[in-house]
């Protein structure tokens, strides 16, 4: 991979890297051909462009299920450790099954995570019983996470305006149709999320073997996951190479009557990489992304200073990304993955 000439560090992407990636999180397991013709390049380019990010570690794509669409329950939890012990705690969180966005926050006594459980009666037992427990573990704080204005298959690259909306449209799936009752996986459905969550684009013989269906039952099952909202495409990239060098996370206290607009304003804000609403006494929750600490404090004395209804606010830097939305990899800290 070419380099910028500082420190070795990749160069940062460029445009046609920008709108693959774009691209990609738009349909992640669109054919190449496809891509090219969107565009405008051969599928040669377009599949040399992917080989080459992904085999660096650059990005790379992911399918991942949808919580909701499964009746699971999401948990914003902060957990409060001794200075020694918060990133043995946070890399024994980061390889559980059932965590997500595993970051260690400004201080480095902090640990910020997302853990899902099946249903809001088995939620005891992941926050009460399964969480680290130790001495240097001082305090635990989970708030639930109950609507997402922002996040899931949309992305900060999804604002970029790397695609026109044409370019995307031509690209975008139909939307999920809504089902009354959440969805139940079987076992070979688990085993499809665990293959696609390592790579969302292995191909449909690798994922056969990985469930014991035929590819033409793969191709049907992949179609039905993502028809039903329960499958989507993520791009999980290098923020460095997107020009982000800030992280923060964003806890607000929003008046309830205007929970709800705000929060909507707010998701369409281009800092804000994912925002919801949540229990407890900051109960707006955003992931922000700028370009440096300048660009951080004009963000939050404008745009955030002129939403409705906020009265008090909370900001805690990211100081390392352990895990995102896939699988847990023993990235390096100075590489910070997209985007929670």
């Amino acid at each position: 991979m070419k380099t910028d000439g500082t420190a070795g560090r990749p160069a940062p992407f460029d445009e046609l890297d920008r709108r693959l990636i774009h691209a990609l999180q738009t349909d992640g397991r669109a054919p190449f051909s496809r891509i090219g013709a969107v565009l405008g390049v051969s599928d040669q380019t377009v599949a040399r462009r992917y080989t080459r990010h992904r085999g660096s570690g650059a990005f790379r794509v992911l399918g991942l299920a949808e919580p909701r669409a499964l009746g699971e329950v999401e948990w914003l939890v902060r957990v409060q450790c001794a200075p020694d012990a918060a990133l043995p705690v946070a890399e024994a969180l980061a390889r559980r099954p059932d965590t997500s966005w595993v970051s260690l926050m400004s201080g480095g006594t902090e640990i910020a995570a997302v853990c899902r459980s099946a249903s809001s009666e088995h939620s005891d037992a992941l926050l009460l019983q399964k969480l680290p427990r130790t001495p240097s573990v001082v305090g635990v704080a989970a708030h639930c996470l109950l609507h997402e204005f922002y996040g899931g298959p949309q992305s900060m690259i999804s604002k970029s305006g790397a695609l026109t909306a044409e370019e995307a449209a031509r690209l975008s799936p139909p939307p999920p149709r809504r089902r009354a009752e959440p969805v139940v996986l079987s076992d070979a459905d688990r085993r499809l999320f665990e293959a696609l969550g390592r790579d969302g684009r292995a191909p449909l013989d690798e994922l056969a073997a990985v469930t014991g269906w035929s590819p033409t039952t793969v191709r049907r099952r992949l179609a039905a996951l993502r028809a039903d909202g329960v499958l989507y495409y993520d791009v999980d990239y290098d923020l460095r190479l997107f020009g982000y060098g800030v992280m923060v996370a964003l806890w607000l206290s929003v008046e309830p009557a205007e929970l709800a607009a705000t929060g909507e304003a707010l998701a369409t804000h281009p800092e804000v990489a994912f925002a919801g609403a949540t229990t407890g006494p900051n109960n707006l929750f955003a992931s922000v992304l700028c370009r440096d600490t300048s660009a951080l404090y004009t963000y939050l004395t404008t745009r955030v200073a002129a939403l409705p209804g906020v009265r008090t606010m909370e900001s805690s830097p990211r100081i390392r990304h352990l895990k995102g939305p896939g699988p847990y990899l023993a990235f390096s800290p100075a590489a910070p993955r997209s985007r929670r």
